[in-house]
């Protein structure tokens, strides 16, 4: 049975915010994504880099944080405001769910806490005010990453997953399903209008697969691409150029040099009136991943940052996936 989304959510989930990552260089990491991918750098100290994209005026959208091996330390959301953040505390207790109030450089209220599937994830309710660089087009390098879009995530139970966060009133766009049944291997879930802020896909979790920017064109993936390869990237493109079936994108995606993995998107639609039902794909669609080209590698399908302490499990349902070592060995 699919799940339901809960439209009186006990409190109010406005978009994806922000995503901290531990790296092991932090001057590495710091330069593939200024000038490799073309975030903005908002400030840096010895152990945290914060960058965001150039329409954004919250402090930042990506945080790096110095550490000895990598790992995906938190996906954060924004609430809608400070009595937001009351709320999903009173909320949590309510359900059992342990949390903690923490104090975030730049941020305002903020709550740590594990979902049921054991997805670190930060709230928070407001951010440090910067000047956008929407307009600053000299300053559009590389990819020229707009604003930070949604996260995927890996997970041994996606049907857990989406009903805890369908509870919490994100909406359904699209959804993969073993064919003629409602078993659930990927659901693509929203609150801001757009296809999605959060992504559950079934596999060993659970394990953060990439963060996503929406750029403005399909030229700044190919110059993203170019650029890439001109800065020693080149065998980092982990996927793409290419378009997927589910959400409609145009798509590349690249690994950091922790192996951090960062996807460029472009052309996806707006999910925003309520009679619209959520597209559903067959797992048999070959479609649903890429609407041409070939498939992806066995690293992009299998391979995924690790949060800190969190054991990684197997999933319920066993995935086989046609690869792109599949593909070529077949043809």
């Amino acid at each position: 049975m699919l799940p339901t989304w809960n439209q009186t959510p006990p409190f109010a989930i406005t978009r994806a915010s922000h995503v901290a990552l531990a790296v092991t260089d932090l001057a590495a990491s710091r330069d593939f994504y200024r000038d490799t991918i073309g975030l903005v750098v908002t400030e840096e100290t010895d152990d945290v880099v914060y960058l965001r994209g150039l329409e954004e005026a919250s402090h930042h959208s990506l945080r790096l944080e110095l550490a000895a091996e990598p790992k995906a330390l938190a996906v954060g959301l924004r609430v809608r405001t400070d009595d937001d953040i009351v709320a999903a505390e009173r909320h949590f207790e309510g359900a059992g769910i342990d949390y903690e109030r923490v104090e975030v450089d730049h941020q305002g209220p903020t709550i740590r806490f594990r979902d049921p599937v054991g997805t670190h994830m930060e709230l928070t309710s407001s951010m440090d005010v910067v000047d956008r660089k929407m307009q600053q087009f000299d300053e559009f390098v590389a990819g020229a990453p707009q604003r930070l879009d949604h996260y995927q995530v890996v997970t041994y139970d996606v049907q857990r997953a989406t009903e805890f966060w369908t509870g919490l009133g994100m909406r359904m766009s699209e959804y993969t399903a073993t064919d003629g049944t409602d078993e659930l291997w990927g659901t693509w879930m929203e609150v801001k209008g757009n296809t999605h802020d959060l992504v559950f896909t079934n596999g060993r979790g659970p394990r953060l697969h990439h963060f996503a920017f929406t750029v403005p064109d399909a030229a700044s993936l190919i110059h993203a691409a170019d650029v890439a390869g001109a800065t020693g990237f080149g065998q980092e493109i982990d996927r793409g150029p290419g378009r997927h079936g589910i959400s409609n994108a145009l798509f590349l995606y690249l690994r950091d040099p922790d192996q951090h993995r960062i996807e460029l998107f472009t052309t996806h639609y707006q999910f925003i009136d309520l009679e619209a039902e959520p597209i559903r794909w067959d797992t048999s669609n070959p479609k649903r991943a890429q609407l041409w080209g070939m498939p992806a590698s066995r690293r992009w399908f299998f391979e995924a940052s690790e949060f800190p302490g969190q054991p990684v499990l197997e999933p319920l349902v066993t995935a086989n996936p046609a690869t792109l070592e599949e593909f070529l060995g077949v043809h």
